[in-house]
């Protein structure tokens, strides 16, 4: 296994040597070499993998991650593995010329193996609705398709301008959505899905929680008194287990049963998200 290994890695770094190529700085301010046109790409994590295709770069991806859910092409692709410990050997074996990684949901050791290896790995950092827009420009100047992304952002922020105008001077529902119920885990401030949720004409009730992902107690949910929940349609929090749990049952929105639900491209920082916010607006201002 090891002699495999070490063969994959010989013939990977002859294959690097041979392409030309340019230093970009990916979103952790890293200096990472990359080839003047990336054809081997491999995707770690299934936001990425959506950013890449929607600037036209899906035909140079050789791999992605598990769980990879949009476009829906991509999962064609095979699997290198789950998104924290990707299989090692199966990434030297595909001979890529380029990782795409992200800060947050890929682990750190893997990162740094990847990078001890010699193998070009550029990470993104996303935060907010805005990070989803740099990362999209940061990935063109990495597979140099600047212009495709630049345009792409443009068709982002339109939809994004037409939601919100849309929402403009209607009432502002508040709403509460649990990412999990035991402990109770939210969306704070700074989290994309907080600002989405905003653009569509409604209020997270946490979000002056500073914290993007923060915990906090079911009483202070029921103190900030949502008029509503918003729930991931086929997510594993249900308002029928919400309503069997103690704490839960006595807020209003539960026991009224005043629901919203998003689907799980809301889950993705990526320009699928935007789809998701569009019919978010719908149901809040139909």
């Amino acid at each position: 296994m090891k002699t495999k290994l070490l063969l994959l890695l010989t013939l990977l770094a002859l294959s690097l040597q041979a392409h030309a190529t340019r230093t970009v700085t990916d979103e952790t301010g890293r200096a990472v070499q990359v080839p003047d046109h990336p054809h081997r790409i491999i995707s770690l994590v299934p936001s990425v993998t959506d950013a890449v295709y929607s600037i036209g770069a899906g035909d140079d991806v050789v791999a992605v991650s598990d769980y990879v859910q949009y476009p829906a092409e991509a999962k064609k692709k095979p699997s290198v593995g789950s998104i924290l410990t990707p299989s090692l050997e199966t990434i030297v074996s595909l001979h890529p010329d380029l990782l795409l990684a992200m800060k947050t949901q890929n682990g750190e050791g893997s990162v740094e193996k990847f990078r001890q290896l010699g193998i070009p790995i550029f990470l993104i950092d996303p935060h907010g609705i805005d990070g989803i827009f740099r990362s999209i420009l940061s990935l063109g100047d990495a597979l140099n398709r600047r212009p495709q992304a630049d345009a792409e952002v443009a068709s982002l922020r339109q939809r994004l301008a037409a939601v919100r105008a849309g929402a403009q001077g209607k009432p502002v529902v508040t709403v509460f959505l649990p990412v999990w119920y035991d402990p109770v885990i939210t969306i704070g401030h700074g989290a994309f899905i907080t600002e989405m949720i905003a653009a569509a004409g409604a209020r997270s009730v946490t979000a002056d929680i500073p914290q993007e992902w923060p915990h906090i107690s079911i009483e202070a949910v029921i103190a900030r008194a949502p008029d509503a929940l918003l729930l991931t349609r086929g997510g594993k929090v249900t308002l029928e287990l919400l309503k069997t749990l103690p704490g839960w049952q006595s807020m209003p929105a539960v026991t009224q049963a005043k629901v919203f639900y998003v689907d799980k491209r809301m889950d993705f920082a990526s320009p699928v998200a935007f789809d998701a916010l569009e019919d978010l607006a719908k149901q809040f201002h139909p």
